[in-house]
């Protein structure tokens, strides 16, 4: 019998490909040994309890290509072997340093005990492969992985070059492909970016749904019957899922929702600020200070007065919180039940970064909201979109509106006075690789091969929707805008050594060993 209604969480892992074997140590790759960490090693902890206590629960996961490529690039696990026991030792020295000091004390004590579990699992359960060990859960049906353009380019942006927007895609897919062993249900748009016509570059590509804000939907021809609490089918075929904004919220944001409650860690007061720089420096391996993942303090309130953490308190926060999402979800199915004629779906997505990194807590959150939602109330079942579709097969046909799940809804976090600058050198780019391709379509020469793979690497990397994003925050403004520079500087220097028929191959196996991503790209797809 078919539950009243059902949740869909869609956890979206994406982080930029960071990747600087030219440098011993390299600032930016901490995003993510810092996930690795926080994140992707409590989620699939959380995801082994699950199995072990049969809880009838299933979630949706993106791991975007470069996240996944990361993770299996041998350079960058030895590297966060080699963090991982810096770390361990910088939380063991502060237990020496903190002895005899109550609470804090406690704290290193836990965070020695959380880092030889994180060791222990990266070792000896997961052997170094996190991408294998997420999959071993979906094959076990607790889990739906889904894949997403192939950097996260903001693909509405490539509209003036639906060429670019088409290889994103399918370069995606095409990955995911290789790296699971089947195809992809879904995709996650980069930012929730819908323009129309992408839907038939998805159909070309076989994805059957895609996740879009709630005005893609709402805004869309004819206004759908259900609002966002069903699916609707797009003009050439797969389904669009609109985001519950109401649930959304709730989790993510650090004003309205549960992460800034004052019991819980503190993100920013952290050692790497906090203690003399002489006594970290062994860890940071230079003199420039940063997270080291160590915090002693909880949330507090506002001002830089902070309390110390208390662990169960904030534990107890977390199931509190549990329980409230889960009334509030049971109460917002119930009343959407009394207006529709079918089994209202609402679909939370969130960043999964925010579970465990930039909010502590957040595993312990879900993991308790998802085994409350499994066996204590009866309104709703948490699914994932591909079985929801496989059990209600019948959907309005609607064709959505250009939007994204940025701030206004629509370009302008990744389109504005501090970013505008790189889409004419992007859309100048994107042209020249088309008519490459177009070009040396039936080529056979392997040196020709290996420069238009490569300049198809620095295209999709320059096209990283990370990159406008971090220069508008100005968190890594420097970073990406360099990023941006060079991945542009030797597209264009592979593209004139084409075009002249002299490529540098020493030029060409540098640009090769720095960014190896998509070894097996079809570049063919630009034509």
């Amino acid at each position: 019998m078919a539950p009243p209604g059902y949740l869909a969480l869609v956890l979206h892992a994406h982080l930029p490909y960071v990747r600087h074997p030219e440098h011993a140590r390299f600032l930016e790759e901490d995003w993510l040994y810092e996930a690795i960490t926080e994140t992707y090693i409590p989620l699939l902890a959380l995801l082994e309890g699950l199995v072990r206590d049969a809880v009838p629960a299933a979630f949706s996961l993106t791991l975007t290509p470069p996240l996944c490529h990361m993770l299996r690039d041998p350079l960058l696990m030895q590297r966060y072997t080699a963090h991982l026991e810096r770390l361990l030792e910088l939380a063991r020295d502060e237990v020496q340093r903190t002895r005899g000091h109550g609470l804090p004390e406690q704290i290193a004590r836990f965070y020695v005990t959380r880092l030889e579990e994180v060791h222990n699992a990266w070792h000896n359960r997961w052997h170094q492969d996190l991408v294998t060990a997420f999959n071993t859960f979906a094959e076990a049906g607790f889990l739906e992985i889904i894949t997403c353009a192939a950097t996260h380019g903001f693909l509405p942006l490539m509209e003036v070059c639906p060429e670019a927007m088409r290889a994103q895609v399918l370069i995606g897919r095409d990955h995911y492909k290789e790296t699971f062993g089947r195809d992809p249900a879904g995709i996650w748009l980069p930012e929730c970016a819908y323009v129309p016509g992408l839907d038939a570059i998805l159909q070309e590509a076989n994805l059957r749904w895609f996740v879009l804000d709630a005005h893609g939907l709402m805004f869309g021809s004819p206004r759908p019957r259900y609002a966002i609490y069903a699916p609707c089918f797009v003009p050439s075929g797969p389904a669009a899922f609109g985001r519950d904004r109401d649930s959304s919220r709730q989790v993510w944001s650090a004003e309205e929702g549960y992460p800034g409650d004052p019991v819980y860690r503190d993100f920013y007061r952290d050692i790497g600020f906090d203690l003399p720089l002489d006594t970290l420096e062994s860890f940071f391996g230079d003199r420039n200070r940063r997270f080291t993942g160590l915090k002693y303090h909880s949330i507090t309130g506002s001002g830089a007065s902070k309390d110390l953490y208390h662990r169960e308190w904030a534990l107890a926060a977390a199931d509190r919180h549990a329980a409230h999402f889960l009334k509030a979800r049971v109460d917002q199915i119930a009343q959407l039940r009394t207006h529709m004629n079918v089994s209202p779906v609402v679909l939370s997505p969130f960043d999964a970064e925010l579970f465990g990194h930039w909010w502590f807590e957040g595993p312990e959150w879900l993991n308790g909201f998802i085994r409350k939602a499994a066996y204590d109330q009866k309104e709703f079942s948490l699914t994932t979109p591909s079985r929801y579709l496989a059990q209600h097969e019948t959907h309005q046909l609607v064709a959505p509106a250009a939007s994204s799940w940025g701030h206004k809804g629509y370009w302008e976090v990744w389109l504005e006075a501090s970013n505008a600058w790189i889409y004419p050198h992007l859309h100048a780019a994107a042209r020249r690789m088309t008519e490459l391709a177009r070009r040396h379509l039936t080529t056979d020469s392997p040196i020709l091969e290996r420069s238009l793979s490569q300049a198809a690497r620095e295209l999709l990397l320059a096209q990283s929707s990370d990159w406008a994003f971090l220069m508008k925050t100005g968190t890594a403004r420097e970073y990406a805008t360099r990023r941006t520079e060079d991945h542009l500087h030797r597209f264009t220097r592979l593209y004139e050594q084409v075009t002249a028929g002299n490529v540098d191959e020493p030029f060409l196996a540098q640009c090769e060993y720095r960014d190896n991503i998509f070894a097996n790209l079809n570049w063919r797809y630009y034509a």
